[in-house]
């Protein structure tokens, strides 16, 4: 994708962006951020080095080239000959009118006109080329000009905001979403409505419209409005830093080498893994788990954890030559050094596994679960839900649009998964309360609480961005102040529009109605 965009700054930005929305549906925000950081940095840097070398190579050759105009000029405009001892000067490249009017000299001369017939003035007259408009280098600073600087503050925003928002289009994306899901099942055993499939549905229209937006917006914030320079993929407007980086990229994407057998295997089982994410339960056909009959042991986990548990016993090498390969290779130190590994060893190892699990995540998300049930069995959430009964008059959409808010507001400063623990128990109860479907306000909560992108402590793609020292905390309150709006706006007109018959959000449903009656029970 990358390599597609080009080194354009607003295709750059754009094809980071979508690289990064991708790759953050499957792996965890923080795990995409900190590993397509420092790919965008090495471009940053690579442009960076190009600016301050053109910068060098501006000045040299304008420098000579006024001196050689100036010269040519000189030779062309002044021909002088001498009569009786007095220079006078005569312009022959000029021409003259017939009433002897002699035309404006061209710019960039300097002319010194003394005539004795008295038709003329007798003054010199100067005529100098004004500057041309070059951009200011900047010698105190690590970039070349302040547009650069600008290029380094939007790619490096927008990897953290592409990072929340691919993170939204799975159940999966983000540890919130898995919370939400427990969550909501655990409270509403006999709701059928949230699984890999209907969430995509839901999200994917969400994050496609907000990737969009949120490009626009980090253009016209750091880049400004003029799209057609910024964006060209036209050969013709390409300059000589942007051909030398899209150059860099591509030296740096030949250098992956051809695709290797560990990575096939990898693309086979995440392939398996989203098939059967989809059809385990799609809604309009029966999914694969009608196969079994026993409940509660169907659910996306059990696809992660049979996949996972065959990483273990799949070799990480080709277990039989290559058919395509004729030539013999001279074995390198390297290949001698896996010769003396287990050519059996499996793609994943219990040593790796206990090196790479984020057990943080884990013991974070069981913390929820069981600050959760704590305000559940205290009566917590359902005294709260009452004392905001008052708000029955309003319509739905304005409770879910002031539960989205408040959320916003308070992930800035606190973690998105204690947020939203302490958040779902009181928006359930409050929903049941107000006699509104659970779903119209906890989906949008769950969403909102990942737009804590104002400050470095709102979540961990921030901080890994702010580490790289291309902005400052002022860039990122302006610029995430915006993608909050978007992405509240977004998600409430989701929630109003395809949301309504995905969920049936008109209706307070069955499933609702007896928590409801047990829980007064």
């Amino acid at each position: 994708m990358v390599m597609i965009a080009g080194a354009k700054p607003g295709m750059l930005v754009l094809g980071f962006m979508c690289c990064t929305v991708f790759l953050s549906m499957w792996l965890s925000n923080t795990s995409t951020t900190a590993m397509v950081m420092p790919i965008a940095e090495a471009v940053l840097q690579q442009l960076v080095i190009t600016g301050i070398a053109d910068a060098g190579e501006d000045s040299e050759d304008t420098g000579d080239s006024i001196d050689s105009t100036y010269e040519k000029e000189k030779n062309q405009l002044e021909l002088t000959s001498k009569q009786d001892g007095c220079v006078k000067s005569e312009l022959n490249t000029l021409s003259e009118e017939h009433n002897g009017l002699p035309v404006t000299p061209r710019l960039g001369s300097q002319l010194s006109i003394k005539h004795s017939n008295g038709h003329l003035p007798e003054a010199a007259i100067c005529v100098t080329e004004p500057p041309r408009q070059k951009p200011k280098i900047r010698r105190n600073s690590m970039y070349p000009t302040k547009r650069d600087h600008m290029i380094c503050k939007c790619l490096s925003l927008s990897i953290t905001y592409a990072a929340t928002i691919g993170g939204l289009i799975t159940i999966t994306g983000t540890s919130t979403n898995l919370i939400f899901a427990e969550q909501f099942n655990t409270r509403y055993p006999e709701a059928k409505v949230i699984n890999f499939g209907t969430w995509f549905i839901f999200s994917l229209p969400i994050a496609l419209i907000m990737l969009v937006l949120t490009w626009l917006w980090l253009h016209i914030l750091f880049l400004g409005c003029n799209f057609r320079e910024t964006c060209s993929l036209s050969k013709k407007r390409k300059t000589r830093r942007e051909i030398i980086s899209e150059r860099r990229i591509h030296e740096e994407y030949q250098k992956l080498g051809p695709i290797s057998y560990p990575e096939v295997m990898t693309a086979v089982f995440f392939v398996l893994m989203t098939l059967l994410w989809f059809t385990r339960e799609p809604g309009f056909v029966p999914g694969w788990t009608s196969l079994f009959e026993k409940k509660g042991y169907r659910t996306d986990a059990t696809v992660s954890v049979l996949l996972g548990f065959l990483l273990f016993l799949f070799p990480a090498r080709k277990p039989w030559p290559s058919a395509f390969s004729s030539e013999v290779k001279e074995p390198s130190e390297d290949e001698d050094e896996e010769e003396d590994d287990d050519p059996l060893a499996p793609m994943i190892t219990w040593k790796d596994f206990q090196r790479l699990m984020p057990w943080e995540i884990v013991i974070l998300v069981g913390g929820g679960y069981a600050l959760a049930a704590g305000c559940k069995v205290s009566g917590l959430s359902m005294w709260i839900g009452r004392q905001l009964e008052p708000m029955s008059g309003l319509p739905p959409w304005a409770v879910t649009l002031l539960a989205c808010l408040l959320v916003s507001v308070v992930t800035e400063f606190a973690s998105n998964p204690a947020t939203l623990t302490v958040f779902l128990p009181i928006l359930s109860a409050l929903s049941e309360t107000l006699q509104i479907n659970p779903l119209h306000t906890l989906i949008p909560t769950t969403m909102c609480v990942s737009f804590g992108v104002m400050l470095p402590v709102g979540n961990p793609p921030n901080a890994i961005v702010f580490s790289y020292g291309h902005v400052q905390i002022r860039d990122m309150v302006k610029a995430g102040f915006g993608v909050n709006l978007i992405g509240i706006l977004v998600v409430m007109l989701a929630i109003m529009t395809w949301g309504v018959p995905l969920f049936q959000l008109n209706e307070f449903p069955h499933w609702a109605v007896m928590r409801n009656v047990t829980g007064s029970l």
